[in-house]
């Protein structure tokens, strides 16, 4: 494990092999898997799982109730949200739950909203905006983002 030392890393359930970057914040209930790169200026809250093998590029804030799989690509400022009906001091009993399955990519500045699945293997082109789940294999892309392209499973 490498933590710059301009990081705030407040989790011990850190992984082997993972590395974060400076201006990093890792609030302590986030569990981070192993061999793992987490770049610059990059947020991470209580209620998150993260896997292995997962690159988190510059800029992503990800936010209680998402669980990131195995072998996932994060692109530069990729957003998520993980409430429908957002208000200043009003805060859901629980927070939707948002799942990026093992393999899946997602593009830079793609808006994810809250309670999607992104399949496994599934491609987010970047800029698109995600208001649905995304079937496993599956390339979208666009605001909203549609299919373009289903591989075989």
């Amino acid at each position: 494990m490498k933590i710059h030392h301009l990081a705030d890393v407040q989790s011990p359930n850190i992984g082997k092999n993972t590395q974060i970057w400076q201006f990093c914040v890792v609030l302590s209930g986030a569990v981070i898997g192993e061999n793992n790169n987490i770049c610059a200026n990059c947020f991470i809250e209580n209620d998150v799982v993260i896997g292995n093998n997962v690159t988190i590029k510059s800029g992503v804030q990800i936010w209680d109730g998402i669980t990131i799989e195995d072998n996932v690509f994060i692109g530069p400022n990729v957003t998520f949200s993980n409430d429908k009906f957002p208000h200043s001091k009003v805060y859901p009993q629980e927070f939707l739950k948002t799942i990026i399955k093992k393999g899946a990519s997602l593009g830079a500045n793609a808006t994810i909203l809250p309670g999607i699945v992104i399949g496994e293997n599934a491609m987010v082109g970047a800029g698109a905006v995600v208001t649905k789940n995304v079937p496993a294999n599956t390339t979208v892309v666009g605001n909203p983002a549609r299919e373009i392209k289903r591989d075989k499973e």
